[in-house]
């Protein structure tokens, strides 16, 4: 039994979800998205509700319920209110810079790294050292947000490489003196 996918979604005023075949469509006030949703996936939209219903009992069926229930939800809140996600990056010299649809990273390397922005994303520097990444799609955000955040991991010594915003890195202690 899925109890996500049993929930019942609903739809604000400012949204419109629209149907065709297995595409389900979410138009908001900052943009368009849509899903292809399985065939054993029943998808139906009365006024401003939103459910989801399985066909048959068949394992893949009972795993894509939640899951597609789950999508629709995102997609609703990104047309809505979309998606941001802040990182920071810690070490003498590091820092962020969003220029145009690239962002230009100095992490400690002998090059600057460059990243090119993903089409639908923006990114906006708060200072040298913060960027939030923001969009209207949860996954795209958080998949370039782990993109960057891969240029320098933080390391557990002195904490330094980029992190996201509020991530707690658990510390080790490193090498004694003998007594």
């Amino acid at each position: 039994m899925s109890r996500i996918g049993n929930r019942i979604l609903t739809v604000p005023e400012s949204v419109t979800v629209s149907l065709q075949d297995n595409l389900v469509s979410v138009k908001g006030p900052k943009g368009e998205l849509s899903i292809e949703v399985p065939d054993s996936i029943k998808v139906e939209v009365n006024g401003n509700e939103l459910t989801t219903k399985r066909l048959n009992e068949i394992k893949t069926t009972r795993q894509m319920h939640g899951t597609v229930n789950a999508n629709i939800a995102n997609m609703i809140e990104g047309v809505t209110n979309g998606y941001s996600k802040g990182l920071e990056i810690i070490g003498v010299g590091y820092r962020f810079q969003p220029k145009g649809d690239k962002l230009v990273i100095n992490a400690g390397y002998s090059h600057p790294v460059e990243l090119s922005v993903p089409k639908g994303l923006q990114v906006e520097g708060i200072s040298n050292t913060e960027v939030v990444v923001k969009g209207i799609d949860k996954q795209a955000v958080g998949e370039f947000a782990a993109n960057i955040r891969k240029v320098r991991k933080p390391e557990p010594y002195k904490g330094k490489g980029i992190r996201y915003k509020g991530e707690h890195i658990r510390r080790k202690e490193g090498k004694k003196a003998s007594k």
